[in-house]
């Protein structure tokens, strides 16, 4: 009987924490968020809905900046996983509308897996499956000399959509291996981590 009261009055507690909350959010900031999906969407229709930030999904640019500023010394970055609870938390508060501060909200390790995460989810792969048939083929041939070529102008076959992400990532991803004396990421590591995510 006595631990149902002490359950009771927790939940009391809890209720009138959840209560002080509210109250002290400014009423003009008690808008209604639109719930706004983010995750398992086409890149172009997130451009067609302007959820787009210099041709980058707005969401991936909001974790690169983050993950630049403090993430490229963390040890195992991207390799290390978040904890999925707050990994679910970020992605339904992005998609909720809600502004997000991943320094409070999460930490570098459940906002890499975030963005692991979006790119896993897109329906057609950043690497386009009408494509990764002859990117596959490319690297079988092991011609070294005409490779690089023939990967430029493959690359240039992208939706441009795709295109700009792909870019946009390998420029941070270059970023994040130039500290891989500290965070243990070398070109080497990140593609292994990355392939399954941009090949489907």
């Amino acid at each position: 009987q006595s631990a149902g009261i002490i359950a009771q009055s927790k939940a009391a507690v809890r209720l009138k924490e959840d209560m002080k909350k509210i109250v002290a959010v400014p009423l003009n900031e008690q808008k209604d968020f639109t719930y706004q999906k983010l995750f398992g969407v086409s890149l172009q229709e997130l451009q067609r809905q302007g959820l787009t930030k210099n041709g980058i999904p707005a969401i991936v640019w909001n974790i690169v900046e983050y993950l630049m500023q403090h993430g490229l010394t963390q040890e195992g970055l991207f390799r290390v996983n978040g904890n999925v609870k707050v990994v679910e938390q970020l992605r339904l508060k992005f998609e909720s509308g809600v502004p997000v501060e991943l320094g409070k909200d999460g930490d570098v390790c459940s906002a890499a897996s975030l963005l692991k995460l979006f790119l896993r989810e897109l329906p057609d792969s950043l690497i386009t499956s009408a494509l990764q048939p002859r990117f596959i083929q490319l690297f079988q041939d092991g011609r070294k000399d005409i490779q690089e070529s023939s990967l430029r102008d493959l690359i240039k076959e992208l939706p441009d959509t795709h295109y700009c992400l792909l870019k946009y990532l390998c420029q941070f991803l270059t970023k994040v291996a130039k500290h891989h004396v500290q965070n243990r990421m070398n070109v080497h590591n990140l593609a292994t981590v990355f392939g399954p995510n941009c090949f489907q």
